[in-house]
């Protein structure tokens, strides 16, 4: 059997693990795989077996739900897609890329991959998904990130929905603390888009255990000191902004 044929077989098993939801198999069967790329020579099907390969290896991370190994996995990807290499997977993995630089906040490499982008792949469903996310962040429009579960372009991104939540439910979290004393837990779980009463004391609990519950009212603390508008000195920022408008006169 040629290095080709038994790298495509071995691919088929891959992908054959990889629906069933084997990841444990799907892993193990990958490892051969890599091992046998080692010696592949420079042929457009052995690049398109090692391509379709690593993107079911960037999917099965996901599925495990492990971010460092999802980042491993596109780093062993990237140089394909550098040399121009792709399959009709691509666009996902694009999109699935972008959520992870969203989640993990690292937002000039996220506007760095979009430059790469072409004009028809940032159209593609996969990837204006985390496009539009990052806008509505960016705005801080964060009702329309938390409804963003319901309209996922595909089970697998998911897992970096459910990680983005959590950041922007937590930025929501540090607002309503500072903005109010106390709170209806029904107009906490609006705000905060939780299904249920348990799931929103579960996050106190695990989150915000220095919120009080008092039957139906959640209470906060007061911010620390330091933090109160009256701190602010007013009068600098005031003298800065006029001198600024002085020298834009100059320019002017």
């Amino acid at each position: 059997m040629s290095s080709l044929e038994n790298a495509t077989s071995l691919l088929t098993k891959l992908k054959g693990l990889a629906d069933a939801g084997d990841v444990e198999g799907g892993k193990a069967t990958l490892s051969q795989l890599k091992i046998a790329m080692l010696d592949f020579p420079s042929s457009p099907e052995h690049t398109k077996v090692a391509t379709e390969a690593l993107e079911l290896g960037v999917l099965l991370t996901v599925s495990e739900g492990d971010l460092d190994a999802f980042a491993r996995s596109m780093a062993q990807l990237k140089p394909y897609y550098a040399g121009g290499g792709g399959t009709a997977q691509k666009s996902h993995i694009l999109g699935l890329n972008l959520m992870y630089l969203l989640v993990d906040n690292r937002l000039s490499e996220f506007h760095s991959e979009l430059e790469l982008l072409t004009d028809q792949e940032a159209s593609n469903t996969f990837v204006s998904f985390p496009i539009n996310l990052e806008r509505q962040l960016m705005v801080g429009i964060y009702d329309e990130v938390l409804n963003a579960g319901m309209n996922v372009p595909d089970p697998s991104y998911q897992f970096f929905v459910d990680n983005l939540l959590q950041t922007v439910r937590d930025s929501i979290a540090d607002c309503v603390e500072v903005s109010y004393k106390t709170m209806k837990i029904k107009d906490a779980m609006t705000m905060m888009k939780f299904d249920t009463q348990k799931a929103l004391m579960e996050y106190v609990q695990e989150c915000r255990d220095d919120w009080i519950v008092e039957g139906e009212t959640l209470c906060f603390q007061p911010p620390p000191m330091g933090s109160k508008a009256s701190d602010i000195p007013s009068m600098k920022l005031i003298s800065q902004s006029l001198s600024y408008a002085t020298e834009m006169e100059r320019i002017v």
